[in-house]
């Protein structure tokens, strides 16, 4: 009676160590960071999920909640442009923000996906009146730490 007591108790540890092991790889292939607080849009909030696929290219995806309009920045512009800068020291354009702005809902959200095959070391997010420049020219509207 013991025995099989034992045994039982053996596989259940033996399963919850497996799946233990399997959740910590599994969150360990994704890095998650906040947004930290604007002075420029102070109401905003936001993350940046950062995920590496098979192919060893990074998933980038940007969530953003309470993101004013563009146009009532002070200086107003007409995009917001998502930056990275990358594990070599460059400083890469990877986007345009898109912003929704729901029927029933009060808050502005937006959202941003993309694939890179640089390691992003920083996001950040400005202000600009086009979004195919090559390098930020206007104000820095959301950044992460390092990541």
């Amino acid at each position: 009676m013991k025995t099989k007591t034992l045994n039982s108790l053996t596989k259940k540890i033996g399963v919850a160590f497996f799946a233990l092991i399997i959740a910590v790889t599994v969150d360990s292939c994704a890095t998650k960071a906040m947004f930290l607080t604007s002075s420029v849009v102070p109401a905003a909030q936001g993350s940046v999920k950062i995920t590496k696929d098979k192919n060893h290219n990074y998933a980038i995806q940007i969530n953003i909640y309470n993101l004013a309009e563009v146009d009532r920045l002070q200086p107003p512009a007409q995009t917001y442009v998502v930056w990275m800068n990358t594990s070599d020291g460059k400083t890469r354009n990877i986007g345009r923000l898109d912003s929704n702005k729901g029927t029933f809902s009060k808050n502005l959200r937006a959202s941003f996906k993309t694939v890179s095959s640089f390691k992003p070391t920083k996001i950040f997010i400005t202000a600009e009146n086009n979004d195919s420049m090559a390098y930020p020219s206007g104000q820095v509207v959301l950044t992460t730490d390092n990541l």
